[in-house]
């Protein structure tokens, strides 16, 4: 079964964009996900296509209309694929969440502009509400192809090698532990001998002792959650 994503946006232009290179991009010629992007204009009022209103109780901006979403999102939804919403307001996304999308059939994004979308359809479509970082951006789009290319990449037959998926930052609650190549010596840099050793036990208690280092000094936040 093909993995889908659809994207409702005012700009589908800009998909499968960097998707359609890559990993990502040869993983979609092979058909193994398909991106597919809804002009959110075409469901739009009116001659001009209005998308948009003036919000109530005033302020600046306008806000993305409750019935022309509804009415996108309706000629999308058709399965039982989540439809997530990219917002500064959201839940901030986890790597735990982009497996739970990733080992469905698809996903549902929904592209925001201008000062948001009308509460009302984000309730009645039950929609997730997520959020890169605490940042604001122009809209969804990019959100979109941040959680497209997250998810893509742990589709089974998208990674040359399986294990690529598991032993990465995040995938264990910590951040991953530096890596090395050639050459062994780099303007007078060497490569941490314990790497050159072949002695497996000892590498992977060494980057287990680095994991945890680099977490507990990068993100407490993360590091408090792992000690627990």
């Amino acid at each position: 079964m093909t993995w889908r994503a659809s994207v409702v946006t005012l700009f589908p232009e800009m998909f499968p964009g960097p998707l359609g290179m890559s990993l990502a991009g040869r993983a979609l010629e092979r058909g193994l996900w398909a991106c597919e992007a809804h002009d959110l204009r075409q469901h739009g009022l009116g001659r001009h296509r209005a998308v948009d209103d003036t919000p109530f109780g005033g302020g600046a901006g306008m806000v993305m209309r409750a019935d022309v979403v509804d009415t996108a999102l309706e000629a999308v939804c058709c399965d039982e694929r989540p439809v997530i919403y990219p917002t500064p307001r959201g839940r901030r996304l986890s790597q735990a969440d982009v497996r739970r999308f990733g080992a469905g059939c698809g996903v549902v994004v929904l592209c925001g502009r201008f000062e948001g979308v009308d509460e009302r359809v984000l309730q009645a479509r039950s929609v997730e509400e997520i959020s890169l970082g605490d940042f604001v951006l122009s809209g969804g789009e990019i959100p979109a192809l941040a959680l497209l290319d997250a998810c893509v990449r742990l589709l089974p037959g998208v990674m040359g090698s399986d294990d690529s998926g598991v032993e990465e930052s995040f995938s264990d609650g910590l951040l991953e532990y530096p890596q090395y190549t050639k050459p062994a010596e780099w303007q007078g840099r060497m490569v941490p001998e314990v790497l050159l050793s072949g002695h497996h036990a000892a590498i992977g208690a060494w980057r287990r002792e680095q994991s945890e280092m680099v977490t507990r000094e990068r993100r407490p936040d993360l590091w408090a959650v792992y000690s627990k």
